[in-house]
């Protein structure tokens, strides 16, 4: 009877618009779920779902009814119900107990957020970060140096400014709500550009769930003003960075391609003046697998020779979680000295470029790491006026792109087998 939703919709119906605020209140009942899936990434559906439905909601259930009974007898201890209702010596368990809860509940943001972040620099949103695997066995399992210490500046700093949780509150609550409304706004693409459900299949699920969540939303941002503005000047920051990061890169894509050269063209020509030719590999990592990379230029300009078996790789990220080895590579000899090969990852995937391209001995082509070198091309950038960019995003392309990871790293490329070729250009 206590859990009939029947009642909570009778308040709402006979309170008018003091229930509207009421909902921004009673949000914070449910905002603890979040945690339950925001490290789904590494224990997929089925052990969330056992563990909410046999052990999670129960226990809920049964903490809010006995702090309900508390409060209907103590009125007066309205303020804290869940500690007061402990009896004196349980008072320091409890303590400890809500401690671990915070603890583990933080991992799961924290993990999540390493998560987020590798599938975004993968998917080209943001510049590269340094990526460490903790575990040989789950791939899962990740360290971010520097989204950990973003992540602990920005806690520090919360905590110092608004000194207590309860005025935490109304930022939480903004969070989660928006968060809700975003994964639901996602879903429905997910449901008609990849699952191609029919309209009225995705209204039909959809809708209920984003009515609910939208009236929430709502409610919520009555708080804005009391420090509900948090999480909204984060995720504006951060969809900034994004904007700025994506359309920064297709401007230098442009601009590369104005002064790109076919690497058809370009074996055409090597194959009538050939240069002096080494023995050895040689690979060069290129965006544009139809154009000769930059890398491979300056090679031919200032050291004038030519690698016997040269590699011409472009590292690629699918719509999937990870990629199989039977579809890593896809090879394609050009020429005698030039094959051309896409190497393609899993958007969770670390990009391995050594081990991927040792695959290629099993389409019988040679390939031994202690005989390539592996060629990069370093860019630096230099604010020009009336180039494509505002003035202000171009300096904060600039500094993203001084940020980024090195390449060696993030490719798991030998660094005592890496030729790095500089280039500027201005943007």
């Amino acid at each position: 009877y206590a859990l009939n939703p029947q009642h909570a919709f009778s308040f709402l119906a006979h309170h008018g618009l003091g229930s509207f605020f009421i909902l921004g209140a009673v949000f914070l009942a449910v905002t603890g779920g979040e945690a339950l899936y925001a490290d789904m990434g590494h224990f997929g559906r089925t052990p969330i779902r056992i563990a909410w439905g046999i052990l999670v909601f129960p226990a809920l259930a049964l903490s809010y009814l006995g702090q309900g009974a508390f409060v209907l007898q103590h009125p007066e201890n309205a303020h804290d119900p869940f500690f007061l209702m402990a009896p004196s010596g349980w008072l320091l368990p409890l303590v400890v107990l809500a401690m671990a809860a915070t603890v583990i509940a933080s991992q799961a943001v924290i993990s999540g957020a390493f998560s987020m972040m590798q599938q975004a620099v993968q998917m080209g949103l943001l510049p590269r970060l340094e990526i460490r695997h903790t575990s040989e066995t789950q791939h899962g399992q990740i360290y971010m140096p520097r989204v950990n210490m973003i992540l602990m500046t920005a806690v520090i700093v919360l905590v110092i400014a608004f000194e207590s949780s309860t005025n935490l509150a109304s930022a939480y609550g903004i969070a989660v709500t928006g968060d809700m409304v975003i994964t639901s706004v996602l879903a429905i693409v997910l449901f008609r550009k990849a699952w191609k459900w029919p309209v009225w299949v995705v209204v039909g699920v959809i809708a209920p769930i984003l009515v609910v969540e939208l009236m929430f939303l709502a409610a919520n941002l009555t708080k804005l003003f009391e420090g509900g503005y948090v999480p909204v000047l984060m995720a504006s920051t951060m969809c900034l960075l994004i904007w700025t990061w994506v359309r920064g890169t297709d401007h230098v894509k442009r601009k590369a391609a104005d002064s790109a050269v076919s690497l058809v063209k370009l074996i055409a020509m090597l194959t009538k003046s050939q240069p002096i030719e080494v023995p050895g590999t040689a690979v060069f990592l290129t965006q544009d697998p139809s154009t000769a990379p930059s890398a491979l230029l300056h090679n031919l300009k200032h050291n004038r020779v030519l690698h016997s078996q040269n590699f011409i790789v472009t590292v690629a990220v699918a719509p999937t979680p990870t990629v199989s080895d039977a579809n890593r590579m896809t090879i394609e000899r050009l020429s005698d000295n030039f094959l051309r090969v896409i190497l393609t990852f899993g958007y969770m995937e670390t990009p391995n470029v050594p081990r991927a391209l040792s695959l290629a001995r099993k389409r019988g082509e040679k390939f031994d790491i202690m005989t390539t070198s592996f060629f990069l091309n370093r860019r630096t950038f230099r604010s020009a006026r009336h180039q494509g960019l505002p003035f202000w995003q171009e300096r904060v392309f600039i500094a993203l792109s001084k940020s980024a990871a090195d390449a060696t790293a993030f490719y798991c490329l030998p660094s005592n087998r890496v030729v790095e070729m500089g280039q500027q250009m201005a943007i």
